[in-house]
């Protein structure tokens, strides 16, 4: 494919309730366009961002990861966000990319929020990922991985950043600039789904979920409410701007460790 047809859900979590989180997730997607081919939700869209994975955390053969399978195959489009995730004795904030046939990929937050004591609960993940879906490469980030440049750093020509969160109303302009950001500095589109409404925690949630090219303009821009929000990312016009505009050549030449 050459055009990716992406639909950004967000909405108000139900805490540590994983069965109405779906619930409300099926009803905005009753409202889907046909041609969407991605969907988008939010970091810990079936439990909200907790600190007591202990309480919820499901293994991949749970039901929240079981109802991304099922969505896709419906709606014959790519579903993806993050889950607490148990493996064996340890607990992962997982981005999940449920394709449409059934396949599976991850990728573990390798960012924890330390202000918050997420890493003392939520093993970090090893490093990124690339997701191949469509003809589009996709680098899956999970909310605070947003703030680290070095880490999305733009060296495998990947198409799209997609950056799902649980990020409050008082730090809200800097999600808006560094998604903004990371499109422009990486000549790539960037899409960040975050999550509206108050969580147990008393942290207010205030959407503002976004996709924007390469060029940094907005292409979608969703408000406070719970809503859809949709763009179309087409690959052949990212491609002719990178010639014509071949930024990322120029790039400093380093590695993580």
């Amino acid at each position: 494919m050459e055009t990716l047809h992406t639909a950004l859900l967000q909405n108000d979590l139900h805490w540590h309730n994983p069965a109405e989180n779906q619930f409300a997730f099926e009803q905005l997607m009753q409202k889907l366009p046909k041609a969407v081919n991605l969907i988008v939700l939010p970091e810990m869209w079936a439990t909200g961002f907790t600190m007591t994975p202990n309480e919820v955390a499901e293994s991949m053969r749970g039901t929240s990861v079981a109802w991304m399978q099922h969505m896709a195959k419906q709606h014959n489009a790519a579903v993806c966000g993050s889950l607490a995730i148990k493996e064996k004795d340890a607990f992962y904030n997982r981005f999940i990319f449920a394709h449409p046939n059934g396949q599976i990929d991850t990728y573990d937050k390798a960012h924890p929020y330390t202000p918050s004591g997420e890493a003392r609960v939520y093993n970090a993940g090893k490093g990124s990922v690339l997701i191949e879906y469509a003809g589009f490469r996709i680098r899956p980030l999970v909310c605070y991985d947003l703030r680290f440049p070095v880490f999305a750093r733009n060296t495998d020509q990947y198409d799209l950043l997609l950056c799902v969160a649980n990020w409050p109303v008082a730090r809200i302009q800097a999600w808006n600039t560094l998604l903004c950001a990371r499109a422009i500095e990486n000549m790539a589109f960037s899409v960040g789904v975050n999550r509206t409404g108050k969580d147990a925690y008393r942290l207010q949630y205030p959407g503002a979920s976004a996709a924007y090219n390469a060029l940094g303009d907005t292409l979608a821009f969703a408000d406070t409410s719970a809503s859809i929000a949709t763009a179309e990312f087409d690959k052949k016009e990212l491609y002719k701007l990178r010639e014509k505009l071949p930024f990322l050549k120029d790039r400093d030449a380093f590695t993580l460790k």
